[in-house]
C-alpha cells in the first residue's frame, strides 16, 4: 500500500532555492514532490516540523573516518556501518568514506569492504575515496611518505573492478605520479580522477584535465600555490571549468579571504563544494588517536601531528555550512548547494535535490545548522 507523508517546515531547500512555508511530499521512500503547504491534499499525513530548514541530505566526498574508527582500520562490514552512522547522524545522509595513503593489502581489503557494505545497503554509504597512494612525496601533508608509490598494473586492475562494483570511486592522485595515459585509463572505468597533494604546474594539471581528471582535492592545501609567474595546482583548479574544487571550511585549513577569492575567482561549469576531510573523531570525545602508529592530536577546533601538521579537519557539515554563511557572507542557497546538490551532480548520482523519484534523503537544521533530524529513504534515522 502506497503511503504519503507530508514534512511542512518554514523553509525548505530544494536543492537550488529556498521556497517559504512549504511541504515535502514523501511515498515509499521517495521524494513524490514540493509544494506550497496550504497545498497539501486532504487526507495526507503531515509532520509539522516548524521553523528552521528542511534540506536534502549533506553529501561528504571526504571522510576519513568516524565513531572512533579510520577507514583503513576497518575490519568488517559492520565497522563501515559504524563510520558511516557517526556522519548520517551529523545531517551527513551520503558519504564517500575515504582511505588515506596505505599499503595495497590494506587497500584491497577496504575496496572489498566497500562493495560488500554497498551489497548491504549500509546507511549513508555511497562510495569511496580513495587519497593515494598515488601522490607527490613532497606534497605529503599527513600522509606516510614510506608508503607513496607509482600506480601499477595490479592496482589498476584492483580500481577498475571497484569502479565496477561501487556506485561510485574517487581517487586522488599527483599528475607527476600518474601519468596520462594512466588517467585516461581510470576515467574511462567511470573513476573520478581529483588532483591533490601535488606539486604540479598549471600544465600538467590542464593535461591531466584533458585525460580525465575533473575534480581537486581540499584547495590549497598540500599542492603548488597560486603564483605570477607559475600559477600550479591551485591556479588550475580556478581556472578550468572542467574542475570541481573541494574545500575544506573550517577557517583553519584555508584563509576566509583565500575562500572568498577562490569563490568569486572560479570558473565554470566547475564548482567549488565543501568536505569535511574528517577523522576518526568525529561523533566521539577523543583528544587524541593514531594514524599509521603516528598520534594525531585533537586541540581547539584543529588535527594536527606532533610537528604541527595539519591531520585532517575537526567539524562537520552543518558547522561548515555556519561558517560558510557567517564568517563568509555567504547566501544561504549557496552554501546549502555547495554540500547537497554540487556534490550530488559531481558524482552523477540521483542525490541533492527534491526531485520527483529521487531517495527522500534529508535533514531538518536549526537556524544555527543545529541538526534536528535526519532521514533517509524517508525513514527518521536513529544512531542507537
Amino acid at each position: 500500500m502506497t503511503s504519503t507523508t507530508a514534512y511542512l517546515c518554514s523553509r525548505v531547500f530544494d536543492g537550488e532555492k529556498i521556497h517559504a512555508n512549504a511541504a515535502l511530499l514523501v511515498e515509499d521512500g521517495k521524494v513524490a514532490g514540493l509544494l506550497s503547504a496550504d497545498q497539501v491534499p486532504v487526507g495526507v499525513e503531515t509532520v509539522d516540523l516548524g521553523d528552521g530548514i528542511l534540506a536534502p541530505g549533506l553529501i561528504d566526498l571526504q571522510v576519513n573516518g568516524g565513531g572512533g574508527l579510520m577507514l583503513g582500520d576497518a575490519e568488517t562490514v559492520d565497522d563501515i556501518e559504524r563510520i558511516c552512522a557517526a556522519h548520517v547522524s551529523l545531517g551527513t545522509t551520503a558519504l564517500t568514506p575515504t582511505l588515506i595513503t596505505d599499503t595495497p593489502e590494506v587497500t584491497r581489503k577496504v575496496v572489498d569492504l566497500g562493495i560488500a557494505a554497498w551489497s548491504r545497503g549500509v546507511k549513508g554509504f555511497h562510495g569511496l575515496h580513495l587519497e593515494g597512494p598515488h601522490l607527490f612525496a613532497g606534497r605529503k601533508g599527513a600522509h606516510d611518505p614510506n608508503l607513496i608509490r607509482p600506480l601499477n598494473r595490479e592496482d589498476m586492475a584492483l580500481y577498475q573492478r571497484a569502479a565496477r562494483e561501487l556506485p561510485s570511486l574517487i581517487m586522488t592522485v599527483a599528475p607527476e605520479t600518474v601519468p596520462p595515459e594512466q588517467m585516461r585509463e581510470l576515467a574511462d572505468a567511470g573513476i573520478h580522477i581529483s588532483l591533490g597533494h601535488s606539486g604540479a604546474t598549471y600544465r600538467q594539471c590542464k593535461t591531466a584535465a584533458e585525460a580525465g581528471a575533473s575534480m581537486v582535492t581540499h584547495l590549497f592545501n598540500a599542492m603548488s600555490p597560486l603564483q605570477h609567474r607559475e600559477p600550479g595546482l591551485v591556479g588550475a583548479a580556478l581556472d578550468l571549468g572542467a574542475l570541481n574544487v573541494g574545500i575544506i571550511a573550517d577557517g583553519v585549513h584555508v584563509d576566509p579571504v583565500a575562500m572568498r577569492v577562490a569563490l568569486k575567482s572560479k570558473t565554470g561549469p566547475g564548482r567549488i563544494f565543501i568536505v569535511t576531510d574528517a577523522m576518526s573523531q568525529t561523533g566521539t570525545h577523543v583528544t587524541s588517536f593514531f594514524l599509521g602508529g603516528r598520534e594525531i592530536f585533537r586541540r581547539d577546533g584543529t588535527l594536527t601531528l606532533e610537528d604541527g601538521t595539519l591531520a585532517g579537519a575537526d567539524i562537520d557539515l552543518p558547522a561548515s555550512l555556519k561558517f560558510l554563511t557567517g564568517t563568509l557572507e555567504l547566501p544561504v542557497e549557496a552554501a546549502l548547494a555547495m554540500a547537497t546538490s554540487d556534490p550530488a551532480d559531481i558524482l552523477g548520482r540521483p542525490l541533492g535535490r527534491f526531485e520527483e523519484g529521487y531517495p527522500a534523503d534529508f535533514v531538518q537544521l536549526g537556524n544555527a545548522y543545529e541538526v534536528e533530524g535526519v532521514w533517509i529513504a524517508g525513514e527518521q534515522f536513529s544512531n542507537t
